[in-house]
């Protein structure tokens, strides 16, 4: 075997036994072998799978970006997990940064996004089967699908750091309640802003859209404060002075 031949072997075997770590870490955060908030130690994992580390963080990183796993600076990674709070907080700014980026795929929209995003929306209209991580997969797929069309990567990098981990906290939520699904048949309205087919504003879309999960998804963001009231006695004065000038 020559050694191209012998290299080629060796990236094969690291990118099968990554995506078995990936896979298997996966099913025990599902199946709660590993909990919400519970640590995963790079060199424990790597003892228990028989492997090194180096196939473990990537796993953990892939993991990740998935949003199954958090990185805590200094701490480690850990099992998802986030407070209520927490995902209003970041349902706040989802409000924003996503009717922006649906409004820029409004803007820049062609037959092919068209296509693309049309098709999305039909396959997770006629979803039937398939775990709630499935699920919020393809959910993530479309969100992310509009980051990307937003034709700004500096949006898309933010909502990419910010939104996967919500995903994956309301799956495994969803996953430890049979008695919830994860709902899928709602994303068109988000797709008739897009065509410009709505009468909603694209924030007023996203309020919507998360409100079939969240209650008062804009709580803490500013549209959720009623507009200030000018001041009818300084504004009469000021008019006053004006007509006198």
């Amino acid at each position: 075997m020559s050694s191209i031949d012998s290299i080629a072997t060796e990236l094969r075997s690291a990118t099968t036994i990554k995506a078995h770590l990936v896979a298997v870490l996966r099913e025990a955060i599902i199946s709660r072998k590993f909990k919400p908030g519970d640590r995963l130690n790079e060199s424990k994992l790597a003892r228990e799978y028989g492997v090194s580390r180096i196939p473990v963080r990537e796993a953990l990183q892939h993991l990740q970006e998935q949003g199954l796993v958090m990185n805590h600076p200094r701490r480690g990674m850990f099992v998802n997990t986030l407070s209520d709070e927490d995902c209003q907080k970041i349902n706040s700014l989802r409000i924003v940064l996503e009717a922006e980026a649906l409004k820029l795929c409004h803007a820049r929209l062609t037959a092919a996004l068209e296509k693309k995003l049309s098709a999305l929306v039909e396959q997770m209209e006629n979803w039937r089967e398939g775990s709630e991580i499935d699920a919020a997969a393809l959910d993530l797929e479309f969100h992310r699908a509009i980051w990307s069309m937003s034709g700004n990567p500096y949006l898309e990098k933010i909502l990419n750091s910010l939104v996967p981990v919500l995903f994956a906290h309301q799956a495994l939520e969803y996953t430890s309640n049979n008695e919830r699904r994860w709902p899928l048949n709602h994303h068109r309205q988000l797709l008739d802003v897009i065509l410009g087919k709505s009468s909603q504003t694209a924030e007023d879309a996203m309020i919507s859209h998360l409100r079939l999960r969240y209650i008062n998804p804009e709580r803490f963001s500013s549209l959720a404060y009623a507009p200030l009231k000018p001041d009818t006695d300084a504004a009469t004065d000021t008019a006053a002075t004006q007509s006198k000038s």
